[in-house]
């Protein structure tokens, strides 16, 4: 026999087999507090590399404090692990009504339990298999707790589906032969993970709500991105070869249409070469581009340069970072390994002064998502001693690192874009995009972004109909970032005349509502509250068996309901409460689902009872540093209402340091039972805004 040749028998074999079962046995997991509300277990050794080193998260430990520290989820204490062939697995336990949300950014679905994902950073293929442009291993339960997978590997995730023989909970056994009912995927009562490691860290984070435990999630990855304001405003991602002629010529028209702009984008071509980058101008068409910035600056325009990250041989760094890169390339690009300092020295230096220094403002970081055809495999290898997989699951963690840290050195905020992130990246200044075109998946992906600490924008870039643009239009501008992506074929605001004014309306009015919005992510940074949320976020939502995978809220108090192409009228589920019709103020229902008809010039907006919403007068750019506007202040319903109103200068980071303040907008039913509207400062520095007008759009 061949054991016998081997020296081997079956008796050594056996007792290496029962060996091997001994040490894969499932144990419980450990938890230790980590933070308020937060706990830390370890199975096995985690690897030298995880997702939030990668991101070199700092967490915001005073914020957490502050949002109290509730006790271990008491269903979680059932978690187990075991490590065996170089595996981990991970096990979960669900109770019988739970639902899950997460599992990285989803483009068809809200509730993923029943699921199983492959979390792989990839472009998005459209299906929600897990592979994805934001892979992010973290998952929140409806019973008030989330759970992060701390591993910068492709994970295998079984969402409440693989029937274990122990089961607390198996199913009804049923007959196919004569039950309708039975089901070839009967409901599991845990969550499993392989993960291709010798252990891992996981990351527990208390509610008791599901909300709190997304705050938790966000402020122990440092708080959520502050814009500044100008990134709040409308962009224009102009043609690849556009020149500087060309992009004066763009403002021009947009000033003509009296049409909002706040920053440019350039797209492949302000380089000398691309596919891969060289990071160096094209001389031909931009012969002085410090001159271009600051003539940009002066207009009050904002530049946002695109690139990749791989380096091209004519690059004039390509010699010196050489040395530093993988094994593979991607377009005959070098790929640097930005875990070692010298290649990002290299590229500090070069992009500090050629870039930052004259004057742009951000960055569009594409390509780092991949494709298996073109991105490298892999078996690759970098000098750092990591693998293409770990790599791949990380490279656009360590990108944005590297270009945030940049414009915190000069004490100047950025907001920009990227085609991959994963866990860690709430307060990285990034919004998601990708190359898919379906409007519909594109809401459903802003719905899942706020359960997972990303952001992400459902871009405008052509249309079929002028009734298709402009609800298209309409989406983006409730979005992290209002853009326009014109890079291919040239398209404008008003490339359909017959809907110029319906645009412009919409993307005036997401001006006005910079108070508001950006208050909203004010709280995100310090509180944690994901500025656009799931409904499945709202205290006490019920969807009545209609997945809420159409509609969001924009802070506290404005549900944003898009109208798709072809849409007469739609189905809303509101909230329990009262809601009023943003335009009107008359109530349209209290809780439950509505039909709403409201024509093609609008957007179905709703505000809560007692909501304020404040606004800004109508204008082309956002406010600069130590602009003082007056303020519409608006409130709907019957109740009585508050809003703390956040600002700060907009644009550095000083308002870490205290340099910021918080406005208290109050309405108030008097002795004579009418609503009266005041102010008071709550909070630090005196706001940017006076002379308040507020207006009662139900009744007094």
């Amino acid at each position: 026999m061949i054991v016998r040749r081997l020296g081997i028998t079956l008796t050594s074999l056996f007792m290496l087999a029962m060996s091997g079962a001994a040490l894969a046995q499932d144990r419980p997991l450990l938890w230790k507090p980590v933070a308020p509300g937060i706990w830390s277990a370890r199975v096995g050794q985690p690897e030298t590399i995880d997702l939030l080193k990668a991101a070199r998260i700092e967490p915001q430990r005073a914020a957490l404090r502050r949002l109290g520290a509730p006790a271990l989820p008491e269903a979680l204490r059932r978690s187990a692990g075991r490590v065996g062939d170089h595996r981990t697995s991970l096990r979960f336990p669900l109770n019988e009504t739970e639902q899950l949300y997460g599992f990285g950014l989803n483009f068809k679905r809200v509730q993923q339990r029943k699921r199983i994902f492959n979390l792989h950073i990839d472009h998005y293929g459209n299906a929600d298999s897990g592979r994805t442009h934001a892979p992010v291993p973290f998952y929140v339960s409806s019973a008030g707790y989330g759970v992060l997978i701390n591993s910068a590997r492709y994970l295998t995730v079984y969402a409440g589906t693989g029937l274990r023989k122990d089961s607390e909970r198996p199913p009804q056994i049923k007959n196919r032969n004569t039950d309708k009912t039975w089901e070839a995927n009967p409901d599991s009562d845990v969550v499993e993970v392989l993960v291709p490691a010798d252990g891992v860290e996981v990351l527990l984070f208390a509610g008791p709500t599901p909300l709190e435990a997304v705050q938790r999630y966000n402020l122990y990855n440092g708080g959520g991105a502050l814009p500044p304001k100008w990134g709040l405003g409308f962009t224009q991602r102009v043609p690849t070869l556009y020149t500087d002629r060309d992009v004066n010529r763009e403002v021009d028209e947009f000033d003509r249409h009296d049409f909002p702009l706040d920053f440019i984008g350039l797209e492949p071509g302000w380089q000398t070469r691309s596919y891969p980058c060289s990071f160096d101008w094209d001389p031909g068409r931009f012969p002085d581009p410090g001159r271009f910035a600051r003539e940009m600056l002066g207009r009050g325009v904002r530049l946002n340069l695109w690139l990749n990250p791989y380096i091209s041989p004519d690059s004039t760094i390509y010699d010196e970072v050489k040395p530093h890169t993988g094994s593979h390339t991607v377009w005959n690009g070098l790929v640097p390994d930005l875990l070692l300092r010298s290649p990002r020295a290299s590229y500090s230096r070069h992009f500090k002064r050629e870039h930052l220094g004259i004057g742009v403002s951000g960055y569009k970081i594409d390509e780092v998502d991949g494709v298996d055809g073109w991105l490298w495999p892999d078996v690759a290898r970098f000098p750092s001693g990591l693998g293409g997989e770990q790599m791949r699951q990380i490279y656009g963690l360590l990108f944005q690192r590297l270009t945030t840290d940049w414009f915190r050195e000069r004490n100047q905020r950025t907001w920009g874009l990227v085609r991959g992130t994963n866990a860690g990246a709430s307060a990285l200044p990034y919004v998601i995009y990708n190359d898919n075109y379906d409007h519909r998946d594109f809401i459903t992906a802003q719905v899942n972004s706020s359960f997972i600490g990303v952001l992400w924008t459902p871009e405008v870039r052509a249309s079929k109909t002028a009734e298709e643009w402009l609800r298209r239009m309409q989406a983006v501008c409730f979005s992290p970032l209002a853009m326009l992506n014109a890079w291919a074929d040239g398209t404008k605001p008003w490339t359909f005349p017959e809907v110029e004014r319906q645009v412009r309306e919409v993307a005036m009015l997401r001006m006005r509502l910079l108070p508001y919005i950006y208050t909203a992510f004010a709280r995100y940074h310090f509180e944690g509250v994901p500025p656009i949320r799931a409904m499945y976020l709202v205290p006490g939502f019920k969807d009545g068996g209609r997945e809420a995978k159409d509609q969001f809220m924009l802070g506290d108090s404005l549900l944003v309901a898009p109208i798709f192409a072809g849409q007469t009228s739609r189905q809303v589920t509101l909230p329990p409460g009262d809601w009023f019709d943003f335009y009107t103020g008359e109530r349209v229902g209290s809780g439950g689902v509505i039909e709403v008809t409201p024509g093609l010039d609008q957007i179905p907006l709703f505000v809560r009872d007692g909501g304020i919403i404040p606004l800004i007068p109508a204008a082309r750019r956002m406010p600069r540093k130590g602009e003082v506007l007056p303020l519409e202040i608006r409130h709907y319903g019957q109740r009585e209402g508050a809003l703390d109103l956040y600002d700060d200068d907009g644009e550095s980071f000083d308002f870490e340091k205290g340099a910021h303040g918080w406005l208290r907008l109050q309405a108030r039913r008097g002795d004579d039972g009418k609503l009266t509207g005041g102010s008071s400062q709550s909070a630090g520095r005196p706001v940017g805004y006076r002379g308040e007008t507020w207006r009662f759009m139900t009744s007094r």
